[in-house]
């Protein structure tokens, strides 16, 4: 589970994800957690957390994975994406000594998913690609358990990697952060083509049960052209029952003097997504009941209703199927 390549001087490559750093002894990766130790790549942050929380799995999101169930969440320091606009800058962008964070041993994260009865854990906050041990261990501990398992990850990991991680994840997240080169590279010091193969693999050679998200900020990624773009992407490779959320931008990090994206926008998009072709689209981080929930991809009844991550509508039997028609919805119920 050691991904990385020895290298001349003493130098090694790790090698999980799409970055391959070269790292001298004692040199971290850009993800500030990854180190060359001696010859060995090492987790600095193992065992440490920025803190557990009790979630509703909407807020992930997911939304046709065991909708109204809890999930335990926890997520580390760093990471290796480079996004201008990340959500969690405090503990993605700034180095900091992990002996200040929480130690929770996977074994106690399990413990504790147990005793308040999450259905779920949750690697999350920051992608659990940088602290990979750390999560499949977790992951491994509440299989045992019957504790399901999700990742909520950019999909940057190399397809070695991705092997071993997605066995142990019942269910990801993926950010498609915008569907352009040039967008990865500006503003996320990443490439596309990498985010894309792991949502193809993920999606359709694994039993994870992947749903996707794109957060849009005005003026970056969210014209007609790119949303229309990233529809056909989804319905070419992965087939139009692949869930997609549109989440709305909130000033942050290096695009703090940028506008929060207006409810338009998000509008804009869930209607290109829907004349596309898409079955279960979603509005995010913008309360709204109607693009909040999911439509029978039959009936186009309304199967569940939300307020924000509540609850307010069931209307699936317990096998998950349509109780207006009976047509089966595509997830975990």
């Amino acid at each position: 589970m050691n991904y990385q390549t020895i290298l001349k001087d003493e130098k090694i490559r790790c090698t999980i994800c799409p970055r391959k750093c070269v790292l001298s002894d004692g040199q971290e990766g850009f993800c500030r957690v990854r180190k060359n130790v001696n010859g060995e790549i090492t987790l600095t942050t193992y065992g440490y957390n920025t803190g557990l929380a009790i979630d509703p799995v909407e807020k992930k999101p997911l939304y046709q994975f065991y909708p109204g169930t809890q999930v335990l969440s926890f997520g580390t320091f760093g990471c290796n994406m480079g996004c201008l606009f990340c959500q969690n800058w405090q503990t993605t962008k700034i180095k900091s000594d992990c002996r200040l964070l929480n130690k929770t041993t996977p074994e106690e994260i399990v413990q504790i998913a147990k005793k308040y009865s999450c259905k779920s854990v949750a690697f999350t906050y920051n992608d659990p690609v940088i602290f990979f041990e750390y999560a499949i261990d977790t992951a491994r501990l509440c299989r045992q358990e019957g504790i399901k398992t999700i990742a909520v990850s950019s999909g940057y990991i190399n397809p070695e990697p991705a092997k071993e991680f997605f066995k142990y994840m019942d269910a990801a997240n993926i950010d498609l952060k915008g569907f352009s080169e040039n967008f990865y590279r500006k503003n996320c010091m990443a490439h596309l083509a990498p985010v894309l193969d792991t949502i193809k693999y993920a999606a359709n050679e694994t039993d994870c049960l992947i749903e996707l998200t794109t957060m849009l900020i005005e003026g970056e990624n969210d014209s007609d052209d790119m949303i229309k773009k990233e529809c056909e992407w989804i319905l070419e490779n992965l087939g139009d029952c692949v869930p997609l959320h549109f989440s709305a931008f909130f000033p942050r990090y290096k695009f703090s003097d940028r506008k929060q994206t207006d409810f338009s926008t998000l509008l804009r998009a869930y209607s290109i997504a829907q004349k596309a072709g898409l079955k279960y689209i979603y509005t995010g981080n913008l309360t709204n009941t109607e693009t909040s929930s999911t439509y029978c991809k039959n009936c186009s009844r309304a199967a569940i209703v939300r307020n924000g991550y509540r609850l307010i509508e069931y209307n699936l039997d317990k096998k998950g199927s349509c109780r207006f028609c009976g047509t089966k919805c595509d997830g975990r119920f």
